[in-house]
């Protein structure tokens, strides 16, 4: 699907195909790392990605390197001069431009093998248009995007039985969240003898982002508390939380985090958090977060959108637990944690 052709559904790898000799030699140093049946796994994938800002220009260098079969990017949105210092796949020349138009070639460049399908109309990720587009891959990724726009998409996945990811950056924080259903993945068998090591079939049981919201930490330790960052989790959760009472936008100036406070406390009580760790949100990180939640900075992307590209990876060569199934990276301190939300 190309963006002068947007009524056309993105066909995604309904049979698999065997890797030609050009794939088999071009992966074959990662072969070597998680075997021919991951990246044959990889190689019959159709992704689709929304969104090409700075989390996940850099989630996508990384699939396209890996070798997926199919990239199908959706962004309405044009080039701007901010774009620049966090996109690594724009140029001077392309502010003013449409973001997936302006990056198709460019990704393309990274791995010719891999086929990359643009969509410049916001009108396909709504209504049964979405449903369409969802059919017709076999992930979904959704990057810096509202909490309530996430959660209607997440519940799309669901009803089509597809993998779902979300990912973004507020700042000097970020976060990754995934739903992939019931997950089924190789583990290393640690009762196994070390002479004679074998890998064991697991199953993750994930939750929706709706339903992940609704959790409450009442049986987790101080110990287990602290180890999660909550303060980050819920200073993420308080940002959506504004996002939603004022029509999408972000926080933009210090104006904005006696609001933020006052969310961020709010859900701290009700989601019961150990009182002993946490009451209330860091001022200090609120007053940064409101003033900077509006902004790309360029490591914290590349971190953040490398972990989602990775895990992505990760859930498709299914060789290794994926995230489970709420990370957030503090670029204060450099720390990412994972916290488990709703799930089993």
């Amino acid at each position: 699907m190309a963006a002068h052709n947007q009524n056309t559904e993105p066909t995604s790898s309904g049979s698999a195909q065997q890797l030609t000799e050009e794939e088999a030699s071009r992966y074959d140093r990662q072969m070597r790392l998680w075997g021919l049946e991951a990246q044959q796994r990889m190689r019959n994938a159709t992704i689709l990605v929304v969104r090409l800002k700075g989390t996940a220009t850099e989630a996508i260098k990384n699939m396209v390197l890996a070798g997926i079969g199919k990239l199908v990017m959706v962004d309405s949105e044009e080039v701007t001069e901010e774009d620049l210092g966090a996109g690594f796949l724009f140029r001077d020349e392309d502010v003013g431009k449409n973001r997936v138009e302006a990056a198709k070639s460019r990704v393309e460049s990274l791995n010719p093998l891999v086929i990359v399908e643009t969509v410049s109309n916001a009108s396909v990720l709504v209504g049964e248009q979405f449903e369409t587009l969802v059919r017709g891959v076999d992930l979904v990724c959704v990057t810096d995007w509202d909490r309530d726009g996430l959660i209607r998409m997440n519940e799309v996945c669901r009803r089509n039985g597809k993998p779902f990811y979300s990912g973004g950056t507020y700042g000097l924080l970020g976060y990754i969240f995934c739903d992939l259903l019931n997950h089924d993945y190789l583990a290393p068998d640690r009762s196994a003898l070390k002479e004679a090591p074998k890998n064991v079939k697991k199953t993750e049981v994930y939750s929706t982002l709706e339903i992940a919201l609704h959790h409450r930490w009442t049986n987790l330790t101080k110990r287990q508390t602290k180890e999660v960052n909550p303060a980050v989790v819920f200073l993420i959760l308080a940002i959506w939380q504004y996002q939603s009472l004022h029509a999408g936008q972000l926080p933009s100036d210090i104006s904005a985090a006696t609001e933020l406070q006052s969310i961020a406390n709010s859900l701290i009580t009700e989601a019961d958090v150990n009182k002993q760790v946490l009451t209330q949100a860091p001022e200090m990180l609120l007053e940064a977060i409101s003033t900077t939640a509006a902004h790309e900075f360029s490591p914290v992307c590349a971190i953040v959108g490398g972990m989602l590209g990775q895990d992505i990876l990760k859930a498709l060569a299914a060789r290794e637990p994926p995230i489970a199934n709420f990370f957030v990276f503090d670029g204060n301190t450099g720390a990412g944690t994972v916290t488990r939300l709703s799930m089993p």
